[in-house]
């Protein structure tokens, strides 16, 4: 709602009037390499980690986001999506999580909980378990559990990872009926998702106000990739979405291209904080990389950034917030490499190489925040710099083999 969308968002919609607006905040064009990046400070390709991906991910050794908060006396807990690792052996418990609750792999049926080849995915501290209800409630109730019940003694953090609004999109009535004129119906099923989510977050924040610990709370709101156009099945989920296709879904406009892309419809996304404790409301302009959050939030409990961390420790720029620069540092870099091809950005130039066309396309995003202009062949040696950092970037990058 914030950013003008007339689906009814009035929890992070508050959140964003109470709290720091990320307004250049980067994922990563699919989920696990933005989970990777998150709780790794790494870019996902040094795991060799280009789209989502299963089996063995991490060694057992990697410094985890909850790993790292749990030396310094934090409680580690998860709800919702994990899919940084297949069961049985690579779940939450073995990188770092105290407590697991949700599922293992990509998306579930919201309301049997299988993955879409039709096996189990729905798990308690990361064992098998069968719950009934909606998953976007089980996740929310879960949650609030948490903060109730596990952070009485200890510091928390706490992953809460929705499902929604990514397919397949089943929804009450409670929340269908407020979207009824809404077509096609693909997407009132996506927008009434955003709002059911919207509701379990305000339930989520609403348990944080009645903690002890509400003005000392740090909360980030962000979400993992741009939005998908459309999706059809005619057999996963066994058969359940044959008769259902989803022939709309995100709206990623004004921004270029969907989820899996390279040009920002697919990685800029929106992303906002707050904490009374220590950040004033208001809008960051600069571009804010998700494998930031390690360095930062490390930053803000004490801890000292390694030096294999991709991320940037932009602590002092969310917290200075009558002098928050209007430009990031000429030499920041921000790097995303698909199946299908890399990108970086340095300063307001963004460089795309994609496989497909085989050719360079450059952008000078702060002119031209659409990427409707390609400068490439006027701007040959910014793009020949531009070649030879993607390439020294790369040289720390992996081949995974599943």
């Amino acid at each position: 709602g914030y950013h003008g969308s007339h689906i009814r968002t009035p929890q992070l919609d508050r959140l964003a009037d109470e709290g720091l607006r990320l307004e250049q905040f980067y994922a990563m064009p699919t989920c696990t390499p933005t989970r990777v990046g998150l709780i790794t400070g790494k870019y996902p390709s040094r795991f060799g980690v280009l789209s989502p991906a299963y089996g063995r991910i991490f060694d057992d050794s990697i410094a985890t986001l909850p790993r790292v908060l749990s030396s310094v006396g934090y409680t580690t807990a998860i709800s919702g999506k994990w899919h940084m690792g297949s069961p049985p052996e690579f779940t939450p418990l073995r990188y770092g999580f105290d407590i697991s609750y949700g599922y293992f792999h990509g998306q579930v049926d919201p309301y049997t909980h299988i993955y879409k080849t039709g096996v189990p995915t729905w798990h308690r501290n990361d064992r098998y378990v069968e719950e009934q209800g909606h998953v976007t409630d089980l996740i929310t109730a879960e949650a609030v559990r948490v903060i109730r019940e596990e952070a009485t003694d200890h510091p928390l953090f706490l992953y809460v990872a929705y499902s929604v609004p990514h397919y397949p999109l089943e929804e009450p009535e409670t929340w269908t009926q407020m979207y009824e004129n809404v077509e096609p119906v693909s997407r009132r099923w996506y927008e009434a998702s955003v709002s059911h989510m919207d509701a379990g977050i305000g339930e989520i924040l609403q348990a944080i106000r009645e903690s002890r610990n509400a003005e000392n709370t740090f909360v980030a709101f962000m979400s993992d990739n741009g939005g998908q156009r459309e999706w059809e099945s005619q057999t996963e989920y066994n058969w359940s979405y044959a008769e259902k296709p989803h022939t709309v879904l995100g709206v990623n406009r004004p921004l270029c291209v969907w989820k899996g892309g390279l040009y920002d419809g697919g990685i800029r996304v929106p992303a906002v904080i707050r904490f009374p404790g220590g950040i004033k409301p208001g809008i960051l302009n600069e571009p804010f990389h998700v494998v930031d959050w390690m360095p930062t939030l490390c930053a803000l409990v004490g801890i000292e950034a390694r030096p294999d961390w991709d991320g940037a420790n932009m602590l002092d720029r969310i917290t200075s917030a009558d002098s928050r620069p209007s430009s990031p540092p000429s030499e920041r870099h921000l790097y995303w490499k698909t199946p299908r091809g890399v990108a970086v950005r340095v300063s307001d130039w963004k460089l795309i190489l994609t496989r497909d066309s085989g050719k360079p396309e450059l952008y000078d995003l702060a002119n031209d925040p659409l990427e409707e202009h390609d400068l490439a062949s006027e701007e040959p040696d910014r793009v020949e710099s531009l070649r030879n950092l993607l390439q020294e970037i790369a040289e720390q990058d992996i081949e995974r083999s599943e």
